[in-house]
């Protein structure tokens, strides 16, 4: 469009935030559509969290706050990094924004340079690569597979590092199969990394609490020879059904954290106020405090497994994390409905919807074709019906 900047020309929507909008759309026209595209726990936050919230209000923060967030919302992230992770890190290692989002673009604003290597595993959540864009990274995307366990080697990613390299970034457990990096595995890519001094880790750990037992949780700062090169991100999101709050924080060598702090307040500022207090209550809490929703996930996660790997053409494994189900359906791209063929996992999106009204988000977009993600996020009921219409709509694909 004339008169816009070359970087909002090419700027995109998510393709989750597309999909869901277009089920809103035809919700809109009356129909009755199932939106599995979005990754919102369907749970509200947890009164404990609401009530330090409402005594947040009662003391009158609603005042500027310190951009990387309050010392002592900081300190609370700190000991809960220490709790949970294994890591040390001082409150001046904290920076507290606006979601996990703005804190992974601070992050990559601060290494980036133009031309600079961003090395982004295959599937990866969909706006690391705009992100990576639009500070004119060159990404290197490495494919993987479900025999792999959509997981990367160290050996593949050493392949794929150069004098350019800059920035390698992934989610444990992911977004969007679920894969849960173990302790091995991370050993061995610490390793790797540890050899190139001038290449930085962001660790997206926004699931940490979505884990189902299978694959301990391991941060990958925890591993001492990286630690000053790695970047852990968190949120509240997922875990504690905050979506709405918009918090997210990282730990990080002291030098990066002072550089997205100076970013941050061009941009936004410090975070809201009074969810910064609610950030404190959740981080504070023990993780069993929210265990009801991963018990809830888990049981929903067998029944999806069960339910998908019935349907003719879909294949896929039990995920160890976050609450999505990826599978694997290039067995029915070059099928056909009424003249129109499936081509890739894009067609089969928009098929789903507009056969099976059922909303989902397609493996493209998320650098994976032939596979497509339904989250599991929504009751039960919706989810067996979902499933079901989606068994119906695939039965109606012709040779």
């Amino acid at each position: 469009m004339k008169g816009l900047s070359t970087r909002a020309q090419e700027m995109g929507l998510p393709m989750t935030i597309e999909m869901a909008k277009k089920a809103r759309e035809l919700s809109a026209t009356g129909k009755h559509v199932i939106s599995l595209s979005l990754g919102e726990p369907d749970f509200d936050t947890p009164d404990f969290i609401k009530a330090a919230a409402n005594e947040a209000m009662e003391q009158n923060y609603t005042h500027y706050m310190p951009i990387p967030g309050f010392a002592d919302v900081r300190a609370s992230i700190a000991a809960k990094f220490k709790r949970d992770n294994h890591l040390e890190y001082t409150p001046d290692q904290i920076v507290v924004s606006t979601g996990a989002k703005q804190s992974l673009l601070n992050v990559f604003l601060t290494l980036v340079n133009p031309g600079e290597e961003i090395i982004i595993p295959a599937p990866y959540w969909v706006s690391y690569m705009d992100q990576a864009k639009y500070c004119e990274g060159v990404v290197k995307t490495l494919p993987t597979t479900k025999e792999s366990g959509f997981k990367i080697t160290a050996a593949q990613l050493e392949s794929a590092i150069t004098d350019k390299s800059k920035v390698l970034i992934f989610s444990s457990p992911n977004n969007p199969c679920g894969a849960v990096y173990s302790r091995s595995e991370l050993a061995a890519i610490a390793q790797v990394v540890a050899k190139y001094p001038n290449l930085y880790i962001i660790s997206d750990e926004i699931y940490e609490l979505l884990n189902y037992g299978e694959v301990e949780h391991v941060s990958i700062a925890s591993f001492p020879e990286v630690y000053n090169q790695t970047i852990t991100v968190n949120g509240l999101s997922k875990g504690f059904a905050m979506t709405g709050w918009r918090i997210g924080y990282i730990g990080a060598p002291e030098w990066i954290a002072k550089a997205c702090t100076t970013f941050q307040s061009n941009f936004t500022s410090g975070a809201n106020s009074v969810a910064q207090r609610a950030c404190k209550a959740a981080v504070e809490a023990d993780p069993s405090k929210v265990k009801y929703m991963v018990d809830t996930f888990a049981q929903r996660r067998e029944k999806m497994v069960s339910w998908m790997n019935a349907i003719p053409g879909f294949e896929l494994d039990t995920p160890p994390g976050a609450f999505y189900v990826f599978p694997r359906i290039t067995a029915l791209l070059g099928k056909s409905y009424k003249g129109k063929r499936i081509i890739n996992s894009m067609d089969l999106s928009f098929f789903l919807l507009e056969e099976a009204l059922v909303s989902t988000v397609p493996g493209d977009a998320f650098g994976l074709a032939g596979y497509i993600r339904f989250s599991y996020a929504a009751a039960e009921a919706d989810l067996e019906e979902a499933v079901r219409r989606v068994r119906e709509a695939v039965s109606k694909l012709e040779d």
